[in-house]
Parts: C-alpha cells; sequence; structure tokens
C-alpha cells in the first residue's frame, strides 16, 4: 500500500482555491472509503471530507460545507479535495487517509478516522 500525495498545497491568499490530490497504489481506491483530514498544531484531527463505499455518501464537515469537494478518479486511482474560498482558518497539514473496512456512514470515518494515511500537506492561507 502506498500513497503518492502530490504537492497541490501552498500559500494561497483568502479567497482564493487550491486543489490536492492523492494517488494510492496497491490496491484499488474505488470500493474503499476515501477522506481528507486536516491538522493544525496543538489541535486535533479534524475530518474535513469524507466518502462511504456503503452508499457513496459524502460527509463535509460544517466548516468548508459549500466550499469544498471531495472526488476520485477510479481510472487513475487518485483521490482530490478542491478547495474554493479558502480563509486563514483553513490553514493546516492537509491528510488523505483510507480505510478497508466498508459498511460505516461517510460521517463515522470522518470522526473516527482511517486506517491508512498519506503523507501530509501544509495549506496555508494567508494575505
Amino acid at each position: 500500500l502506498r500513497f503518492s500525495c502530490r504537492r497541490g498545497g501552498g500559500l494561497v491568499q483568502p479567497g482564493g482555491s487550491l486543489r490536492l490530490s492523492c494517488t494510492v497504489s496497491g490496491f484499488t481506491l474505488e470500493d474503499r472509503a476515501i477522506g481528507w483530514f486536516r491538522q493544525v498544531p496543538g489541535k486535533e484531527r479534524e475530518g474535513v471530507s469524507c466518502i462511504s463505499p456503503r452508499d457513496r455518501s459524502t460527509y463535509y464537515a460544517d466548516p468548508v460545507k459549500d466550499r469544498f469537494t471531495i472526488s476520485r478518479d477510479n481510472a487513475k486511482n487518485t483521490v482530490y479535495l478542491q478547495m474554493n474560498s479558502l480563509k486563514p482558518e483553513d490553514t493546516a497539514v492537509y491528510y488523505c487517509a483510507t480505510d478497508s473496512r466498508i459498511y460505516y456512514s461517510s460521517s463515522y470515518y470522518c470522526i473516527y478516522g482511517m486506517d491508512y494515511w498519506g503523507e501530509g500537506t501544509l495549506v496555508t492561507v494567508s494575505s
């Protein structure tokens, strides 16, 4: 199992956009739970957005609703996080993750975490 997270992170001004991407090898992503999480130093990790393989439902944390979009390209085994209207409070290290368990809801994965994690990428929103 291997993650290859492209460095879609970086510095962006408030109101700007970024797209994070993460390619996974070693298994097929299509039938697995996938998600994006973020963490600010000194704070607990937060589930940003997750997709459940059980019903294909999608969960978004309240702070990012209507601004962030999770998606995946099964042919490329890649998961994306499109982030629009970025705010300074979105500044964090972002991680993609996947889970082999398939029976939980999308909110469950985002609240309790997943079992395989990619490397983090820093997103800084600042003027």
